[in-house]
């Protein structure tokens, strides 16, 4: 396959130690062989049902629109390069929300040209009454998060790490009165499911016969760590039973972590990697949970997963159409509750 990234280097397992490992290594992800394991004990808010309907034909149905045009969304991203950027304006521009949409950029390149307050202050001058804040992060325990609830009101105090990285681009909170909602990010969203899915299969061959392994970023402190699996565990389940893969595990990498905690954390995904392809004897299809392609998925996974028997390529989740269906179902939920705060406050 084109684009692919294999090798083929690992030493096999004898089969009665790999079920063995196999056993003892299931907290790093669902059980989630054809048939076993449900998302129906995991389902967050309601967003996993049993079809796995996708915006590429098999059978999801788009939102309908925001009736109040006068709703105003911002689309908050971490930012990058250009290459980063770009389908991330080019979602937020496809969103069906039936209001003005603006994008804004936390970092990178672009950060200081898609400032928060800007963005606002452009929504009120095309007419939004109100403000949907939605943060295109793959999970609402972040340090990133927090940046947006800063910026939205629901916070008054940051880390001051945080705070620099706002101040560095000029990102301080909008000074135009307008209510705000902020709603989740990803997190176990079943758009989110269906792109894994719809990434694996394209990388597979014969899924009945190989490995799914799910690779994030994840977060630094073990609290966050815990609230990203909670939400990954049920996209693994989901996207198992869609996709019929013999085995389906997951982990992070933990990529902003101390250098002793991102070691580890990649010497255990590459063992479970090891196991599931001694399991199967066939490569191990590997899908990044990463908003967007860039350096991490490009230069930074591949080098952490070298000589590893595995299908991969560097898309993330976008360019993929379901995000822009997302992003109107988050506008949507948010403008049937009450806002959370004015957009109004003091600068940064």
């Amino acid at each position: 396959m084109r684009g692919l990234y294999r090798t083929r280097s690992v030493r096999r397992i004898g089969r009665g130690a790999v079920a063995l490992a196999l056993l003892l290594t299931a907290a790093a992800g669902p059980a989630a062989a054809q048939g076993t394991g449900s998302a129906t004990g995991h389902a967050h808010n309601g967003e996993h049902g049993g079809v796995p309907g996708t915006a590429s034909g098999t059978g999801a149905e788009a939102p309908a629109l925001v009736a109040d045009s006068t709703v105003g969304t911002v689309v908050v991203a971490h930012g990058g390069s250009a290459e980063w950027n770009a389908p991330v304006l080019r979602i937020a521009a496809q969103a069906p929300t039936g209001g003005p949409v603006e994008v804004s950029f936390l970092m990178g390149d672009s950060a200081k040209a898609y400032r928060f307050q800007d963005a606002v202050a452009r929504l009120a001058a095309r007419g939004a009454t109100r403000i949907v804040v939605v943060p295109l992060l793959a999970s609402s325990h972040s340090g990133h998060y927090e940046q947006i609830r800063y910026l939205a009101g629901q916070t008054d105090s940051l880390p001051e790490n945080m705070m620099h990285h706002l101040h560095m681009s000029g990102i301080e909170r909008p000074r135009v009165g307008l209510p705000i909602h902020l709603t989740p990010a990803l997190d176990a969203s079943i758009e989110v499911a269906r792109i894994l899915a719809d990434r694996a299969r394209a990388l597979a061959e014969s899924p009945a016969e190989q490995a799914l392994f799910i690779v994030g970023h994840g977060p630094n402190s073990a609290e966050d760590y815990a609230g990203w699996m909670r939400n990954l565990r049920p996209l693994a389940d989901s996207v198992a039973r869609w996709t019929g893969f013999r085995d389906v595990k997951l982990g992070l990498v933990r990529d902003d972590a101390p250098d002793p905690v991102r070691e580890e954390a990649v010497r255990r995904i590459r063992e479970i990697i090891a196991l599931q392809h001694a399991l199967t004897g066939r490569d191990v299809v590997v899908v990044p949970l990463l908003v967007s392609k860039g350096y991490i998925s490009t230069r930074k996974l591949p080098a952490d997963l070298r000589d590893l028997p595995i299908a991969y390529d560097a898309e993330g989740l976008l360019p993929h159409p379901e995000l822009a269906n997302w992003i109107a179902r988050r506008v949507r939920e948010a403008t049937t509750q009450p806002p959370v705060s004015s957009a109004a406050g003091p600068s940064a």
